[in-house]
Order: C-alpha cells, then structure tokens, then sequence
C-alpha cells in the first residue's frame, strides 16, 4: 500500500471513513511495515497484533483517528493486561486497566498494535537501554534516535505509524521529535491527565501528548485527549478554539525572542546555530518581529535544581522497584541506581530549595513572555549522536558500580561529583529542560538539518496554556517550508 506513504493519520481516517480503505487494511500495512523496518530500528519492544486485529473488526465510532494504526510508548502509558518494562530488564508490570491518557486515544479511533523502545524509567535522552539493543535513528543507523521517546519517534520517522504516543519530563518527545526529523509538541503542565496512578510525574515536569508526521495531527489529538483527570493537581484555562482550526490559521504578526544561549552549560556546535539564523529569516520573510534576546536564567542553577528534582522523585520510584523484589532490583542499570542513591541522600531542605529554584525559573520565563509571543531556540545543542556516546563508559559504569555499594552518596553529591558524570548528558537538554521545569508547552519543529543530512529541530515555547498561538505558528511554517515530503533512507526507495 503505496499510498499509505502520501496520508498523515487524518488523512488515513478520511479514508477509512470514506469507505476507500478499512481499518484493517491499514493494520496490515502498518504490521507488514513494522515487520520490516524494526528489526533494523528496534523501535518496538512489544506488539499484540492479534489484540489490534480484533479492535480492527469492532464499530470504532466517529472519534477523528478512527481506524488508524497507533504505538504506545512503554512508559507511562498503561495498556491493560499488555506488560509495561520502562526500558529496565527485570521490570514486568501488568496494569489492569488503561491509563486515563490511552483511554482517550482509544475513544480517539487509534488502534494500538504495540509498545515503543525508552531509555530504563525515561532517564537519559537517548534510547540505548541494556534491556534491549538501542534504538536506531532511521535517518542513519548507528546514530540516536533520541530519548526518551526514542522509539515512537524513529516508529513516526519511518513511517510505520504516522502517529505514536511519548511523553516528556526533560524534553524526551521535543528531543526525539528532533533526532528524527518529526514534529513534537510537549503540552501545558495539566493540559493532559497523567492519572490515575498518578497525580504529577517529577514535580509537574512530565506531560504526555505525541509525536507525529503533520502538525495538524498533533493538533487534532491534543483537542480529543486535553482536559483534567480525577484528582488532577492542576487545571488549566480551555483554549480560545479547537486548536485543529489553529494550525489551519496564520498567527498574524508575532514578537518572537530568539536565543543561542543554553540554559544549561554546553557547548553549542555551529551547524545548530546556523540553523537557527536560517529559521530567524525565515520567520521575518513570514512577517514576524523577530530579535535577538536571551531569558534571565541562571545556567548553573537551573541544571543543579533541576537534577536535584528528578533525582529524588528517581529515588521514589526505584523504592518501588525495590519492593518487586531482589531479582528486579538487581537488575537495574548503574546509573538509574545511582541516580536513586543521590536522591535518596537529598535532604527535606535541599530538595524544597531546589522546586523554590524551580519558581525562579518560572518568574523569568514569565516576564520574557510578556515581552514576547514565543521564545525560539534550537531543540538540540548538536545533530544526533553516534550510539555510546551519551550513555555512561564502561570505565564510568565500573565506578558506578563500585560507588552504588558504598555509603557515600551524600558525599558524592556534595563533592560535584554529579557534576562530572551526569553534565555531559544534561547539558544536551541545555534547551528544552526549562520547558518541564516551567510547565509552559513547547514544541520542536523538524525545519533544518545538519550538514550531512540530519534533521535538527527549532524549538518554540509559548505562555502557559497557549498551545493554540504554538499550533498556529507550527502550521503556518509547515505550510511555508514542508518537511512531510522528506523521508529517510530507509524508506526512501520505496516511496520512489
């Protein structure tokens, strides 16, 4: 099925509802796909082709995405009586219900066949987990798909599904979104339930929506999931309008702020600044206002706050890990123990110090986007990296190991010892962080590319709650400079 190529997924719904096509055709064709191109990818870590086949052959009811092949990311997104790993070798939890977000995908028409690749517990912004071989970025193998959800973004990239389910707590949709070359848009902090098992994931920092092939999808998906759960800790104000109209809809004249300047330490390769003056002409050409200007933020700070954070939130939930058993346990990776074990040494202070930090951030995002309608920076501080680079060494891995067993983790953390094993990483969020810490929604564009033919993502970050001025700008890019066209080697020849 040739065409499947030409649709993104409400293209692929209008055919389904036209009668051209059946949901189970398009199963088929997205199984045959998936068959294909991940045992190269190793995109999906787990499938129920025949729990899908029996959704294909049921009323689907008149929900936008009805009859389109849908991915779940395997963190997060509970899908009853199908295991959930995390990206961790030992981890084989079986939800006994949906989580609230899938049941709203489901009423949404998709059908979900199988569950996508993540970094262990969504920790690292790459998706090379010891669980399973790395995922691979369709553009070039061997290369990083991103993290943490690696595995529907190079799903989405490769055209197996146009859509896939991710989630986002440092810029894990944003950052794959960018790896792959596909458009990602994190949401408002409560503008998508996270429950019912939860009422926030680190701190608030975590939001869930999808990657996608066309921003008008991500548009139509966020109208049929957005809204509070039960027990939801945060309620936002509903958007002026369906945010589906907004990405049909030119913003007219915006005030766009523009930054280089990384919000962690990093060093910013030139490709991506380039890149990002290309996307600064290209917003003036569209008649924006454009200037150059960098948010008030603490680069030092914000990094130490923000790990401080994750780590003790980390801590929390390897104790429940823990409480799974020895054989569990046991078999996590050194750095996610790590990680715990600082957390775990974090005081009550040290870390009610950290979220007042996370306040300041969000006082300064605040008053520069009263200044202006978005704020533009690049998503990545670099193109994608070769696999083994952002994970930790062997050598690293050893001294964890050995650490991991010691009573020094307090020491440790107060010795800056975190800032020599975990800065390398964190600083490839040295953009998109401040979206999670802030709760503003944020997306990344796939507009440039390096060099050598890797995409590089432009990232845009609007005021609390404005997903629909994000949305209207991504369409009206989109419509200037399409990237649906463009598809990676591996599928290249076929789409010829």
């Amino acid at each position: 099925m040739k065409e499947y190529d030409q649709y993104d997924a409400l293209g692929l719904a209008e055919l389904v509802a036209s009668g051209q096509v059946s949901a189970s055709e398009l199963l088929e064709e997205a199984i045959v796909r998936a068959d294909r191109y991940n045992p190269a990818l190793n995109a999906i870590v787990h499938r129920f082709d025949a729990r899908a086949r029996a959704l294909a052959k049921i009323a689907l009811g008149g929900g936008a995405f009805a009859g389109v092949p849908f991915l779940l990311k395997d963190l997060g997104d509970e899908f009853a009586n199908e295991p959930m790993a995390m990206g961790s070798r030992g981890i084989r939890y079986v939800p006994e219900r949906h989580s609230e977000l899938v049941r709203r995908y489901l009423a949404a028409g998709v059908m979900p066949f199988g569950k996508t690749s993540t970094p262990e517990l969504g920790l690292i912004i790459t998706t090379e987990p010891k669980s399973h071989e790395p995922t691979h970025n369709p553009w070039r193998l061997g290369v990083s798909s991103g993290g943490s959800s690696g595995g529907s973004a190079a799903a989405v990239a490769a055209r197996i599904v146009p859509i896939a389910s991710g989630s986002d707590g440092g810029g894990s949709i944003r950052f794959p979104a960018a790896c792959c070359g596909v458009f990602g848009l994190k949401p408002s902090r409560g503008r998508n339930p996270v429950g019912p098992r939860q009422g926030e994931g680190w701190g608030g920092a975590v939001a869930s929506h999808i990657l996608s092939l066309s921003v008008r999808d991500s548009a139509a998906m966020l109208d049929a999931t957005a809204g509070p759960g039960p027990g939801a800790p945060f309620v936002i104000a509903a958007p002026p309008g369906p945010f589906l109209e907004a990405a049909g809809r030119d913003p007219g004249r915006l005030r766009i702020g523009y930054s280089s300047r990384p919000m962690i330490p990093a060093a910013i390769d030139p490709q991506v600044v380039a890149g990002l003056e290309r996307t600064v002409a290209l917003l003036r050409s569209l008649g924006h206002e454009v200037e150059e200007s960098d948010p008030a933020i603490d680069q030092d700070q914000l990094w130490r706050d923000f790990t401080a954070v994750v780590m003790a939130h980390t801590a929390a939930l390897v104790e429940q890990v823990n409480s799974l058993g020895e054989d569990v346990s046991r078999q996590l990776e050194p750095a996610t123990v790590s990680m715990a074990r600082m957390g775990s040494a974090l005081s009550a202070v040290e870390f009610l110090r950290a979220q007042e930090g996370w306040h300041r951030i969000r006082l300064a995002l605040g008053d520069y986007l009263r200044r202006y309608d978005l704020l533009l920076t690049p998503t990545l501080i670099g193109p994608p990296s070769a696999h083994g680079v952002l994970p930790p060494s062997p050598q690293e891995e050893a001294m964890l190991n050995v650490t991991n067993h010691l009573p020094v983790a307090r020491l440790l953390y107060r010795s800056g010892q975190l800032a020599r094993t975990m800065l390398p990483v964190l600083s490839q969020m040295a953009f998109t962080a401040v979206g999670n810490i802030t709760g503003l929604p944020a997306m990344s564009v796939p507009l440039q590319w390096s060099e050598d033919g890797l995409p590089m993502g432009m990232q845009f970050m609007g005021r609390m709650g404005d997903e629909y001025t994000l949305f209207q700008a991504a369409g009206q890019l989109e419509r200037a400079q399409p990237w649906f066209q463009r598809r990676p080697p591996l599928i290249r020849a076929e789409a010829s």
